[in-house]
């Protein structure tokens, strides 16, 4: 869901927990929170052209083209 806020983000926690399997802990669900918000962040930059190139990555870490 892309800029997710208010009752959507109710309606994606909730779909996110009856995901999980019955023995989850609180780490797995922690993890998924975390997943779904790094995505959704990901995915909100893009929209907005926040995007940098690989080949500039590699260049800013002087990584081999």
């Amino acid at each position: 869901m892309l800029g997710t806020q208010g009752k959507d983000v109710k309606s994606a926690a909730r779909e996110l927990v009856d995901s999980l399997p019955d023995d989850a802990t609180w780490d797995d669900l922690m993890y998924r929170v975390y997943v779904r918000q790094a995505i959704d962040a990901g995915r909100q930059d893009a929209a907005e052209g926040r995007l940098v190139d690989v080949a500039e990555v590699r260049r800013r870490f002087g990584l081999p083209g």
